[in-house]
């Protein structure tokens, strides 16, 4: 998710599209939050590993 995030950062910011910049910075926060919570051993959606 944080990949995606970036990607959509990039976009938005080359093609001057506000939503792709908001949704990008939506889905960084998003996985950085899972990242940091996966890495911490809480289970995420009920599972403690994401394969």
């Amino acid at each position: 998710m944080i990949i995606l995030g970036i990607i959509l950062l990039i976009l938005g910011f080359l093609f001057n599209i506000s939503i792709l910049w908001t949704l990008g910075i939506v889905v960084l926060v998003v996985g950085a939050a899972l990242a940091i919570a996966g890495s911490t051993g809480h289970a995420i959606g009920g599972r403690r590993h994401w394969y």
